[in-house]
Order: C-alpha cells, then sequence, then structure tokens
C-alpha cells in the first residue's frame, strides 16, 4: 500500500499537476452531457467546499509543519499586506478615473464592481504554485493573506460604502451577502497554519514525526489537493461560455450606455493588463536590484495575473453587478488559467 503511494505521488507534484485542469474541463463536459449541467455544478459546488474546508487547510499545515517562520516569512507576509492593499487601491484609482460621466448612483456600483472583483483565485488556481517546492511557502502565504482580504475587509469595506447609499429605514435590514462558513474562512484557515508553526517552532514536530508510513499517506493525502484544485478549476470553465460572439463583445471598441459589456472590458482590462504591469514594474525592478528573491518575484508576479474568484458573487447584495460580476468571472478564468499554467512552466525553470 505505502509503495503504492511513493509511486504515484511523482504523477501529483510540480509541474505533472497542470493537465488536471484540462482533465476537469473534458471530464465535467462529457459528465453535463449525460446528467445535465445544473446537477454536475452542484456537485462541483459540494466538491469546492470540501477542498476549501478539509484539503486546503491540511495542506497549508503540512506546509507550515516545516516552516521556523522567522525573519524571511514574516517580511514576506507584511510584502503581501502591502500587495493586496496596493492591488485594490490600483482597483479604486482606476474605477474613479472611469466614472467622472456617470450619475452618482452609476458611480457607486462601478467603482463597487469594478473593486470587488480585484479579487482573484488565489486557492485554487493559484494553488497550482504550491506544487513548485521553492515557492510553496511563500504561495500559502499568499493565499492566507489573499483569504483575509476576500472574506473579511472587502466585505467590511463594501458593507461600509452599501450603508452610506442606502436610507435609514433600509440600513436597519441585514444584508444577507456572505455565509457565516465563508466569513468564518480565513480564520480557520489561519488556524492551521498557526498551529503548524508553533507546533514546529516550541516543539520542534515534523512530518517525520509521523512516521515513515504516517508521513507517506498524510503527504499523499494532502497532496492530492493541488490536482483536486486545478480539476475543480478545469470543471469551472464551460463550453457553452465559449461563443465566438460573446468574444467579439468583450473586444468589441463600442461603448452602448446601457450594456454591461463596457464595464466587463474594464475590468477584464485591469485583471490582464494594468495589475500585471504594475507588479512587474515594482516588483521586476526590485528583483533586478537584488532587494527580493527569485521566488517571491514568481509567486508575486503570477498572482497578479489570476483570474477573479467566483467567491465574489456572494457580495452581490453589497450592491455590485451580479451579470458583469459572472462575466469577469468567466472569461479572465478562460484567459487567465493558459497564463498562468505557462507562467508557472517558464518561471520553474527560470528560477528554480
Amino acid at each position: 500500500m505505502i509503495e503504492l503511494l511513493d509511486s504515484i505521488l511523482p504523477y501529483i507534484q510540480g509541474l505533472n499537476t497542470l493537465p488536471w485542469i484540462l482533465v476537469g474541463f473534458i471530464v465535467t463536459a462529457i459528465l453535463s452531457k449525460f446528467f445535465g449541467e445544473e446537477k454536475i455544478n452542484k456537485i462541483m459546488r459540494k466538491i469546492g467546499l470540501i477542498l476549501l474546508y478539509i484539503f486546503v487547510p491540511l495542506l497549508l499545515f503540512r506546509i507550515f509543519l516545516g516552516v521556523d517562520f522567522s525573519g524571511n516569512e514574516i517580511s514576506f507576509t507584511i510584502v503581501c499586506f502591502l500587495i493586496f492593499s496596493l492591488m485594490y487601491s490600483i482597483a479604486y484609482i482606476y474605477a474613479k478615473s472611469k466614472t467622472v460621466k456617470l450619475i452618482d448612483s452609476e458611480k457607486s456600483n462601478f467603482i463597487k464592481t469594478v473593486l470587488t472583483n480585484q479579487g482573484r483565485s488565489s486557492a485554487f488556481i493559484g494553488g497550482a504554485m504550491l506544487a513548485i517546492p521553492e515557492w510553496r511557502v511563500q504561495a500559502a502565504i499568499y493565499m492566507s493573506v489573499g483569504a483575509i482580504f476576500l472574506f473579511a475587509l472587502i466585505p467590511y469595506i463594501l458593507s461600509y460604502l452599501h450603508k452610506k447609499e442606502i436610507n435609514k429605514e433600509e440600513s436597519s435590514l441585514k444584508i444577507k451577502a456572505l455565509p457565516r462558513y465563508l466569513k468564518l474562512y480565513p480564520w480557520f484557515l489561519l488556524t492551521f497554519a498557526f498551529a503548524a508553526i508553533i507546533l514546529h517552532v516550541k516543539m520542534g514536530l515534523t512530518t517525520n514525526d509521523f512516521g515513515i508510513n504516517g508521513k507517506t499517506i498524510f503527504t499523499f493525502f494532502t497532496q492530492l489537493t493541488i490536482p483536486a484544485a486545478l480539476y475543480y478549476v478545469g470543471a469551472g470553465i464551460h463550453p457553452n461560455d465559449l461563443k465566438i460572439q460573446e468574444l467579439k463583445k468583450l473586444f468589441s471598441l463600442k461603448h452602448e450606455t446601457k450594456d454591461h459589456w463596457p464595464l466587463v472590458r474594464n475590468i477584464f482590462f485591469l485583471t490582464i493588463v494594468i495589475t500585471p504591469i504594475i507588479t512587474i514594474i515594482i516588483f521586476g525592478i526590485l528583483l533586478a536590484i537584488k532587494i527580493i528573491p527569485n521566488n517571491w518575484f514568481a509567486v508575486i508576479f503570477i498572482n497578479s495575473i489570476l483570474p477573479i474568484t467566483s467567491t465574489n458573487m456572494f457580495l452581490i447584495p453589497y450592491g455590485i453587478d451580479k451579470k458583469v460580476t459572472a462575466l469577469s468571472v468567466t472569461w479572465t478564468t478562460i484567459f487567465c488559467v493558459p497564463i498562468v499554467v505557462a507562467l508557472i512552466f517558464v518561471f520553474s525553470i527560470l528560477f528554480v
């Protein structure tokens, strides 16, 4: 049994995990033909929650169980908070610059929608970087900080902005946006990270203390997280979304005021072009003058071009545009996933 797990492990590690995106896309497309897309989507949502609440926390626990979390890791954590603050600041400034000709109510909707959709899929798609041993600590830290912004700070900001817009009678109504299990998620995730760090630093515990068989089983179980997450990403790309007419609308230069596509294009441009360019300029310079190491740059830049996370849909009650958010998630996933896969492949050769 242990020998079998050892023989399988190389195929669910490193760059060998990337084809699982294609596997998820093909298998889900076939299953949807037989059982219906809605039924398969419901199953995949449940699988997503299992990954988020069981596999991802345990994977982070294994990664941090071998980390002393000294000055280098603390510095990168601080950098991550600064990066997310920068990313959301870029989104806010960009949104403000695009709302000059809009009325107040339209301005607010535009700004909140753009700001919210700067939230990226660092858990599932970004989780692919955990497959590279030299990047996994930084990728895990980035994912943890991202969860705090995505599920805690941004909903709080949106709630504050939303309460400023509604009248006193409406303000008494309780907004049901993020489910409680998602509100608690960043703190749940951090519990596993902190527990691993404390056990390692105070007691010297590592996976080696589980015994040879225990270590192999635990490593195998947690390593399944990465191909499973990438399968989940592939499953989220639906063939029905890949329509030429929709693609033409995305890249059209027409600006119909009553259409949602201009806002989708702005968010798409912010995700694909503006944020990555600003990131590569700042951190490319820091890399060139040797202030940050290669693995920091790789993790930071790849995360800057991740697609928008589908969990943003939970924030619709705060007044963001539902249709725009759904289209932004779909099209950034379709375009960003191949770019992210290519960057992981190239950077793993250049920097590892």
